[in-house]
């Protein structure tokens, strides 16, 4: 392995050995695509297959927040997710362990089965927006103290604290007070609306999702949290790439709400401001059009 000391790889093997009960010394390790901020694996003992996540030790929280939002998509038990094997550190790194599963991109069969089965995902819910415990979305913190509210939650766990690091990185003054007053009145898009507090994956461009090699869709890299389904989908519409029988698929199993195209740029601004605070660049224009989009909607 070229990122790891062969010490490093026996801790890996030994932990994957241990959790499995079954021996395993990799004969190969290859790298394979599997994200910016990690080094990703393909771990073979000739028989059994593994990916393998390796990182910093600082980066350790977030390989345990995606696993356990694995785990909870999982439970569900109506969409297909890498199954989650084992995590740990070595001496220098994080890692963490997953089934290994052969991808395409989705096709026109396999992004039907993903909306259907993501309508069923959603169904599953809680009684309060948020989550457990904080998790990431990319390499930001993302918060999920539970409130019975769903735009306060929105409004102050995912707006507020995107637009205090954008402050950080150089979004002037004039548009973060924009930006502050659109998350004070952001109730005026739910005044008839309260969505059930659904199961998200949280996470849901079209990076994200893929199909077997049998052809059955999975979705993986999950931030989950419990709130709006129409933000899963807003997401999804965002950056493309998910086939169009995907979206129509959902809406046959269950129909969105009326008022989703108005409410879907202030789930979309999240991310983009995300994007922003990441990324910078292009992304501060975008999330000026938005902001300013929605503040005019909710003055008619």
């Amino acid at each position: 392995m070229t990122q790891s000391k062969p010490a490093e790889l026996s801790t890996i093997a030994a932990a994957i050995a241990a959790i499995t009960g079954a021996p395993f010394t990799p004969v190969s390790a290859n790298p394979v695509s599997g994200g910016s901020i990690h080094h990703a694996w393909l771990l073979t003992d000739g028989r059994q297959r593994y990916f393998v996540k390796t990182g910093a030790i600082g980066i350790a929280p977030m390989f345990t927040a995606e696993a356990k939002g694995l785990q909870a998509l999982a439970a569900v038990a109506v969409l297909r997710t890498p199954t989650f094997i084992t995590l740990g550190q070595t001496a220098a790194q994080a890692f963490l362990v997953l089934e290994y599963l052969d991808l395409a991109p989705l096709d026109q069969r396999s992004g039907t089965q993903l909306g259907e089965s993501l309508a069923q995902l959603h169904r599953a819910s809680a009684e309060a927006y948020g989550w457990s415990e904080d998790n990431f979305i990319g390499t930001t913190p993302q918060l999920n103290t539970t409130h019975a509210s769903w735009p306060h939650f929105f409004g102050e766990r995912r707006l507020r604290p995107q637009l205090e690091l954008a402050q950080t990185r150089g979004m002037d003054k004039s548009l973060l007070e924009k930006a502050h007053a659109l998350t004070e009145c952001i109730g005026g898009l739910f005044i008839d609306y309260r969505p059930l507090p659904s199961l998200l994956h949280g996470d849901l461009w079209s990076g994200n999702a893929a199909r077997c090699s049998d052809g059955t869709a999975v979705i993986f890299d999950p931030a989950c949290y419990y709130g709006d389904r129409e933000t899963d989908i807003a997401m999804a519409e965002l950056f493309g790439g998910f086939p169009t029988e995907f979206f129509a698929a959902y809406r046959v199993v269950w129909p969105l709400d009326p008022g989703y195209e108005a409410r879907k740029p202030l789930y979309n601004l999240y991310h983009i401001l995300n994007h922003f605070n990441l990324f910078g660049g292009a992304y501060l224009g975008q999330a000026q059009r938005m902001i300013e989009k929605l503040l005019a909607d909710l003055k008619r």
